[in-house]
């Protein structure tokens, strides 16, 4: 189940870019609704799936509400690339292989 909150998280390319925003560190949601032509309800259900997913933190701060990136969380997705990699690998190595016949 956390896999596929992860995978619709980042799914959507408004929430990969919070994320790469969250990545120079924490942020309110006054400061992300300020990069974006979005209504502030709007920014905050992105946040809450990305919280959802375990992509972003939130903590209190006296009244504000700081979001921070939880890279950890990308794993999920870097294993799963990874996976299916080896399928690439072996391919681009058969490749790589034909080219090399063919210059002898």
């Amino acid at each position: 189940m956390r896999e596929q909150l992860v995978f619709r998280a980042i799914s959507d390319p408004t929430r990969r870019s919070i994320m790469a925003m969250l990545s120079d560190g924490e942020r309110s949601l006054n400061d992300i609704t300020a990069n974006y032509e979005m209504t502030r309800p709007a920014v905050a259900k992105h946040l809450k799936i990305l919280e959802r997913g375990g992509l972003i933190s939130v903590r209190s701060q006296g009244r504000e509400r700081l979001h921070r990136l939880q890279p950890d969380a990308l794993k999920t997705v870097a294993d799963w690339v990874n996976f299916f990699s080896q399928f690439w690998d072996e391919k681009l190595e058969n490749l790589k292989q034909a080219v090399e016949m063919d210059d002898e």
